[in-house]
């Protein structure tokens, strides 16, 4: 991507100088962390800047945040980036948003929460879920509404708080996810597109609307809920408070956008049959796109909306990032230590102690669901496991077998993709782990297929500045995208390696399979003995 008015410096810190053109402000609001980029017309990043927040754990089956942080986040995020170029707000075309998925929370009738922000990590309709499924009605949802049966699922926590705070639910003015937070706060609006919608489990794919049977297993009305609005919805109309923390205008158009899977997809130019989108940041996914809703007949695969001609079908896996930061700071804490001495990334560090120990790391396998795990086996009870560890292995191997075992879970996810879609031609890489080369090669061995990286990976942020685009009516379709997106580095498959790991696949899936009744077990046990610190 380039653009002729200017070049990006390394840090996404502010150019030296920047001309009269319009200017997209892409705001992704992700899991531990918000980015917000500016995008030059011609699909250049220009500036960006990240505000972190924590995510709390205070039972093993909890995993929520603070609304307010996250809000704030936001604004000085926007703010930040708008006078790291130092914009005047006529220079701003848009702010178009993407953002995580399945949270909840609850809000009275001034938009004060009522509850934490309930994260698509929370378990605790775990029991739920496995009702609804051995029920049959789960499938039925499913069908309709193309977000599989799992506790990450609104459906589900509205189910649990239906049995556990009715007082909760009775005082409750609307359930909204946090995008809809943040546009409530500026807007005074509750509004919802349809992509955040479709992965609730109450969005009807067929028919754009609330799902009447879905609202009843719920507990919840259609009044309860916000209003449902395209991705390309456009909203004016801040209050003058928030217009001069953000340096932006009162009147300056706010496009609701996306989630941030779909977006992804966009933002690697991954929307034509054959191309799969392989995203890891803190969890992880496999997509790629349809014309129209489809679901999967075994369930596995989620069904998410991203324009009415753009369907974006796939898997969403746990335990992505999240995997290497625990082997650093539980496992090679010393090295990671060592690595912060001398001034190194502690990750880098880590890649190259794992890079000495050759593919399948000796025999020693780890499965990564540490989180439990959503696709493709929707099972919030799985648990972690090191299989085959000998005294000949070292502490090496384990950091290796734990990034193969985010490799095997996204080959999992691939695999139904492909029973469902057919086999992929190309993969385009993105999120953090596409920084590393090591990672995408082992990737490559992993799926037998050729794996390209865009030459941006901040996806889902090029893909919410696109959508801006469509919104604004600056671009007829989504073609354009072909125009920003330029492939790098191109990483070809080790048949050596692949031959590997095709042999370890069959191990792993089968030692998933037979301790699947235990992770229920230990985890019964977590719940009755444990609980986990807040982080």
């Amino acid at each position: 991507m380039t653009d002729s008015s200017s070049k990006p410096s390394a840090q996404g810190e502010a150019v030296e100088s920047v001309n009269s053109q319009p200017y997209i402000i892409a705001a992704d609001i992700g899991t531990t962390s918000t980015k917000t980029l500016i995008i030059s017309r011609a699909g250049q990043v220009l500036a960006s800047h990240s505000i972190e927040y924590p995510l709390f754990t205070p039972a093993a089956d909890r995993a929520e945040q603070d609304p307010d942080q996250i809000f704030e986040a936001v604004v000085q995020g926007i703010g930040a980036v708008v006078r790291k170029l130092n914009l005047t707000p006529e220079q701003v075309l848009c702010v178009s948003f993407s953002s995580a998925m399945h949270s909840l929370i609850a809000v009275d009738e001034q938009t004060k929460p009522l509850t934490a922000c309930i994260t698509w990590a929370d378990n605790r309709s775990a029991s739920y879920a496995e009702k609804l499924k051995r029920s049959g009605l789960g499938q039925q949802i499913y069908s309709r509404t193309g977000t599989p049966i799992h506790p990450m699922s609104p459906l589900l926590k509205l189910m649990w708080f239906r049995d556990n705070e009715p007082e909760l639910m009775k005082e409750t003015h609307k359930f909204i996810g946090i995008k809809e937070y943040v546009f409530a706060k500026l807007f005074g609006r509750y509004l919802i597109d349809h992509s955040l919608a479709s992965a609730t489990g109450l969005f009807n794919l067929e028919n754009l609307i609330w799902d009447e049977d879905a609202l009843s297993h719920a507990g919840v009305r259609q009044e309860q809920l916000s209003e449902l609005v395209p991705t390309t919805y456009r909203v004016e109309g801040l209050s003058s408070e928030y217009a001069a923390a953000m340096g932006l205008a009162v009147d300056t158009p706010f496009v609701i956008g996306a989630s941030d899977g779909v977006l992804a997809n966009l933002g690697v130019g991954a929307f034509e049959p054959g191309v799969i989108a392989v995203t890891i940041g803190t969890s992880g996914a496999v997509r790629t796109v349809v014309n129209k809703p489809q679901t999967d007949p075994e369930g596995k695969l989620f069904c998410y909306a991203l324009t009415e001609n753009f369907w974006v079908v796939g898997g969403p896996i746990n335990n992505g990032g999240i995997v290497f930061r625990w082997v650093r700071d539980q496992i090679a804490t010393a090295e990671a230590e060592e690595a912060r001495r001398q001034g190194i990334d502690p990750y880098d560090y880590l890649t190259e102690i794992a890079s000495e120990v050759s593919a399948g790391s000796d025999g020693l396998l780890f499965l990564p669901l540490l989180s439990g795990e959503r696709a493709p086996y929707w099972n919030a009870n799985a648990r972690g496991v090191y299989f085959g560890l000998s005294l000949s292995h070292q502490k090496k191997h384990m950091i290796r077998a734990a990034l193969e075992g985010v490799m095997f879970s996204i080959q999992a996810v691939a695999a139904s993709l492909e029973r469902m879609m057919g086999p992929a031609s190309v993969i385009r890489a993105s999120g953090g782990f596409a920084r590393s080369t090591f990672w995408r090669q082992m990737m490559t061995d992993m799926l037998g297929t050729s794996v390209t990286v865009p030459d941006s990976i901040e996806s889902s942020g090029i893909g919410a500045a696109l959508l801006g685009l469509l919104a604004m009516g600056e671009i007829d379709d989504l073609s354009h995208a072909h125009q920003w997106i330029q492939v790098g580095m191109a990483h070809e498959v080790n048949e050596s390696d692949y031959r590997i790991y095709q042999q370890l696949t069959s191990i792993y899936t089968s030692v998933y399979h037979q301790l699947k009744d235990q992770f229920d077990a230990i985890t019964a046990f977590q719940g009755q003995h444990l609980r986990s610190p807040q982080s």
